[in-house]
């Protein structure tokens, strides 16, 4: 059971301004029946002073998809359009006093739905989904990843996937996301130099890296974005030790004795963790003397 605040159980057990309102001058649908989360979105606005009068969605979903989208409404009636915009998914999450990390998603729909409502009010054409699909489970776009990691200053794939949904199906596309995110943290720290410190994407860290901080890097990228991908397959990877650039690690589940353990660490373990910690990275296979 999810931990909910007061106030997501309150928009969810007594839900404001559900159906469609009398007039719609915009209309926003955004998600999905076979994603598990669908909303449409309305709004009937003042032409004359470009003010949302009225409100009101459908949903279909979780408690936190239904109480995001009774916030989003109370949020934006009585606002202007432009107002409106100004609003993030981490407005309607503070609004609620907070949403679980799994189900930020939620808010995010929240905020799509809005976008897509104004842009119809607005007379533009709905436009295709930008960028080129990632997630074929839930079809989420690269640039649709990339503007939410910025967006919420995400630093793993597992949060990735908590304001997405993108990697929470078959798993397939979790290199691309670990891909995408390790770009953006590269970007970001190459915009702030001489901050003196370390994060995930920023490997050579200008040679300022301790021994301490580089294994925990190399933990957590393990542990969040190495390990559930191979998970996805019945396998499984242990970290074993950490020698300055060398990394040992032990294969399990499927992965041990697979006839592909030597590509898997070359071409995903390693090129994981050059990318997400320091190019420089060995990955060797521990095997225990007998």
């Amino acid at each position: 059971m999810w931990e909910y605040t007061d106030q997501v159980m309150e928009h969810f057990e007594r839900p404001r301004n559900v159906g469609v309102v009398a007039r719609i001058d915009g209309e926003g649908q955004v998600g999905s029946l076979s994603c598990g989360d669908a909303l449409r979105l309305t709004i009937q606005v003042d032409r004359d002073k470009d003010i949302i009068e009225d409100a009101k969605f459908q949903t279909f979903g979780c408690a936190s998809a239904i109480a995001s989208s009774s916030a989003l409404t109370e949020m934006i009636k009585g606002r202007t359009v432009d107002q409106a915009l100004t609003l993030t998914n981490q407005d309607i999450a503070d609004f609620l006093g907070g949403l679980p990390r799994e189900k930020m998603h939620c808010s995010v729909m929240g905020q799509e739905a809005l976008e897509a409502a104004v842009a119809n009010y607005r007379g533009i054409a709905p436009k295709a989904a930008e960028g080129t699909i990632v997630c074929e489970c839930f079809g989420v776009t690269d640039k649709e990843i990339e503007r939410v990691i910025k967006t919420n200053r995400l630093t793993t794939a597992e949060e990735v996937t908590q304001f997405t949904k993108a990697g929470g199906g078959c798993g397939k596309c979790l290199p691309k996301l670990a891909d995408i995110l390790a770009r953006i943290l590269h970007q970001n720290q190459s915009k702030s130099p001489g901050n003196g410190q370390s994060s995930p994407g920023n490997g050579k860290a200008s040679g300022r890296m301790t021994a301490l901080k580089r294994i925990k890097l190399i933990e957590e990228a393990i542990a969040t974005q190495i390990a559930p991908a191979l998970m996805r397959d019945g396998g499984d990877i242990e970290l074993v030790d950490v020698d300055g650039p060398e990394v040992f690690v032990t294969l399990k589940g499927s992965c041990a004795g697979c006839p592909s353990s030597k590509r898997t660490l070359a071409d995903f373990v390693t090129e994981r963790l050059r990318t997400l910690v320091d190019p420089e990275i060995t990955v060797k296979e521990y095997r225990p003397e007998p």
